[in-house]
């Protein structure tokens, strides 16, 4: 005898834990999409979707706010707990930024003096990265331009980076007033040498897609200047020669006169990131096309490796990044946000070292002797 007889529901569940409130249009906003999966031929697959999460803030280099940050675990969430997703896709709007990181303006017009205030905040990034390293479909970070500090950080929790060859590279916490524990100081050492990352991490250096690719911590580079009729590579990236006295310069940015050359071939082409979504939708295909239990798995696996110290520095960072709004990030950020009026993004570093030298008391006196003043 069978078991027909056993009562069963037909209707799906619907499992999302949120609903749309934390997505927009307009900027700033998280924008989250369904589109429909595609064959090589450019068909459109029945019922099967790739789901896109852009980051939408284009006039400050898609830099997070506290409700696009939202916005983001939401989606990750939606798209992990969608039957019809296949993959996920983490891009920015336009083609100057994926993400430059947290919303600078933000951090010093609020939370800065606010060490609570952001600890809630970063409960909030916390709770974003961690929903891309747990979703449950393979995630691609479409890189459309600079990837820098947060914006790196949230990158490198995606499984696969798939890059413009015009993009750039880094960190900018210790120039402006934090550290990179946002995920960075745990993913680099497992993607690149531990001297690589501990430069990358405490330099603040930008590094091409070229040198990215080279030192292991990008999927695919692909062309983005059209020039003449034809896709050309980066002219601001060295990558017609390997060697120049004995050191490597694939990858490096030029310099002098070769800049200056390279700069003016720049403007007079046209950006265009056709290629790169070509290969987006390659990776893509490559991805449907395997079971989805074994894929999950397998990827669930390598992204342990990266959650295993994310996972074991993620609260103690959390609580040092709040009371740090209190004294170096205050002076980092506010600096930054007030450049247009003072003429420099940065403090005074050496008389700041001095003070402390002094033993001089973390106050207004002192924050007033290292920020810079306003232009007259």
């Amino acid at each position: 005898m069978g078991i027909d007889w056993l009562p069963r529901e037909h209707e799906k569940k619907d499992h999302r834990l949120f609903g749309d409130e934390h997505w927009g249009t307009e900027p700033p906003c998280t924008v989250y999409e369904k589109r429909p999966l595609r064959d090589p031929d450019g068909k459109e697959i029945d019922g099967l979707y790739t789901a896109w999460v852009t980051l939408n803030n284009p006039e400050q280099y898609n830099s997070y706010t506290t409700e696009m940050a939202k916005g983001v675990t939401a989606a990750f969430s939606a798209a992990s707990l969608d039957r019809s997703v296949v993959a996920v896709v983490f891009t920015g709007a336009g083609t100057r930024a994926f993400c430059t990181g947290g919303n600078t303006k933000e951090y010093a017009e609020y939370y800065a003096r606010r060490p609570n205030e952001y600890g809630e905040y970063m409960d909030i990034f916390v709770g974003m990265v961690d929903a891309i390293l747990n979703c449950k479909k393979p995630t691609i970070c479409r890189v459309n331009g600079m990837r820098i500090a947060g914006g790196q950080e949230i990158g490198m929790a995606c499984d696969f980076t798939l890059t413009s060859d015009l993009a750039v590279f880094g960190q900018a916490g210790p120039r402006h007033g934090s550290a990179p524990d946002g995920g960075s100081t745990d993913f680099l050492p497992w993607m690149l040498s531990i001297e690589d990352a501990m430069w990358n991490c405490v330099s603040c250096e930008q590094w091409s897609a070229y040198k990215m690719k080279f030192k292991g911590l990008v999927t695919q580079v692909v062309r983005a200047l059209e020039l003449d009729g034809e896709f050309v590579p980066n002219p601001l990236v060295i990558t017609d020669r390997w060697v120049e006295d004995g050191q490597i310069v694939y990858g490096e940015f030029r310099t002098g006169k070769e800049a200056e050359e390279a700069r003016a071939r720049l403007k007079s082409g046209r950006v265009d990131l056709r290629l790169l979504d070509e290969a987006v939708e390659k990776t893509i295909w490559r991805l449907a096309n395997l079971f989805p239990g074994c894929l999950i798995k397998s990827i669930d696996g390598i992204r342990a490796k990266k959650k295993f110290f994310w996972d074991m520095m993620k609260v103690p960072n959390r609580h040092w990044l709040a009371a740090n709004m209190a004294t170096e990030a205050l002076l980092g950020f506010n600096a930054f946000n007030t450049r247009k009026l003072t003429g420099q993004d940065t403090i005074d570093f050496i008389r700041y070292r001095q003070l402390i030298a002094e033993g001089r008391e973390m106050n207004d006196e002192t924050f007033a002797e290292v920020l810079g003043k306003p232009r007259p």
